[in-house]
């Protein structure tokens, strides 16, 4: 596939996803965090194809509209405002600082109702693994716009997810629950996700990384640096310390090819950065083992209705890393075997391209994160690349 149709249907499919969510909407629209924090990166990747600004400033207002509807309180709840319970003005100029709400259909569960796993699946709350994302897309505006108050954000939100989700776990090892409340008073799933604390040592190294090359804003209006004011590098090298204790590199393989992606994309990260090869090495070949191991060939052969587009696409977005970091001299020989899987990309494409698989009820049934999640498979670079200023 040409480079100009990939941008083209990219392109399209932004488009149907701005109307079909509304972003524009009093209220921000319907929001989703994982999907809306892919979305800011291909609306950056598509200003950095096109040169059309449109598709940036469409990325600012995204991002205003999910603070907006994500960082307060649902209107079916009782409780109003902000998530960080500050006033409106205030709340405004910090508006992760209550963390983000991942803007499930149902309201969260009570306190005091026992969990059903069916529907715990469709409440609201905070996931510690979309935080991440949302940090990764905030760090990304920071970088392209070179505007440090989306650093700040990130920064933000790391330490108030790292001060929520993080825990000591029995015998005293510690650990990150993976969902916890709306207002992160209490932890609605206990058991921790594979690979969250590896998505926040990598995400803190990353906002790191940003944070060194982006001073903190000075003045009135100017965001606290995380850790309640604590020196910045400091703060987000304790973070960091705090989830590579909780990773087992020995443990990293998973044969889902969500994770998978997300492993792939983690190596991608840390490669760019420059830092911690050991880590990213180790990442690599958790990857590959899972690859290898995977039943991902026998189930693409699979109809429509038996597949989740958005996890595959996953996998699909975690090659294109693989695809970049062959470009960065010298290729390591773990990418050089993992370059073997290359041409799993283009198959899973492909098939959600076809109109007919994007009729199937598993695709129509998550839209908007399938769609969103095609396009940045189809346009990675906002997502992958962590660009330098175009300022």
């Amino acid at each position: 596939m040409m480079a100009q149709e990939r941008i083209e249907q990219a392109s399209e499919i932004m488009r149907r996803f701005w109307e079909r969510t509304g972003a524009d909407e009093p209220g921000g629209g319907r929001r989703y965090l994982w999907t809306d924090a892919f979305a800011v990166c291909n609306l950056l990747g598509l200003e950095r194809a096109t040169g059309d600004p449109e598709h940036g400033r469409r990325a600012h207002r995204l991002v205003d509209a999910v603070h907006t509807a994500l960082g307060h309180h649902r209107s079916d709840d009782s409780r109003r405002g902000w998530l960080s319970g500050l006033p409106e003005v205030p709340g405004r100029q910090a508006p992760t600082s209550g963390g983000l709400r991942i803007g499930k259909a149902l309201p969260e569960r009570p306190v005091g109702v026992a969990a059903d796993e069916r529907l715990e699946w469709q409440r609201d709350g905070q996931y510690f693994h979309y935080l991440t994302k949302w940090m990764h897309a905030l760090d990304q505006m920071a970088r392209f716009f070179g505007a440090s108050v989306y650093a700040q954000w990130a920064r933000e939100l790391m330490a108030v997810a790292h001060r929520a989700f993080t825990h000591a776990v029995r015998g005293g090892a510690p650990g990150v629950y993976w969902k916890m409340s709306i207002d992160l008073s209490r932890p609605q799933v206990r058991t921790m996700g594979h690979h969250d604390p590896l998505d926040g040592l990598v995400t803190a190294l990353e906002l790191a990384a940003t944070a060194r090359r982006q001073p903190v804003d000075s003045g009135p209006q100017a965001l606290p640096a995380a850790g309640a004011g604590g020196d910045l590098d400091s703060d987000l090298d304790a973070i960091a310390a705090d989830f590579e204790a909780m990773v087992d590199r020995g443990a990293l393989a998973t044969t889902d090819p969500l994770g998978l992606g997300g492993l792939l994309g983690d190596a991608c990260r840390l490669r760019q950065l420059a830092t911690r090869d050991d880590l990213r090495d180790d990442i690599l070949t958790g990857a590959l083992h899972g690859l290898r191991h995977s039943l991902l060939p026998r189930e693409l052969a699979f109809p429509a209705e038996q597949r989740l587009a958005f996890r595959e696409l996953g996998l699909a977005i975690g090659l294109a890393s693989v695809a970049r970091m062959v470009e960065i001299p010298p290729v390591l020989p773990v990418v050089q075997q993992l370059a073997q899987f290359l041409p799993l990309r283009a198959q899973i494409e492909s098939y959600w391209l076809r109109a007919e698989a994007r009729r199937a009820r598993t695709w129509l049934a998550h839209e908007d994160i399938n769609e969103v999640m095609l396009a940045t498979s189809l346009l990675p670079e906002g997502f992958l690349d962590l660009t330098p200023s175009r300022c």
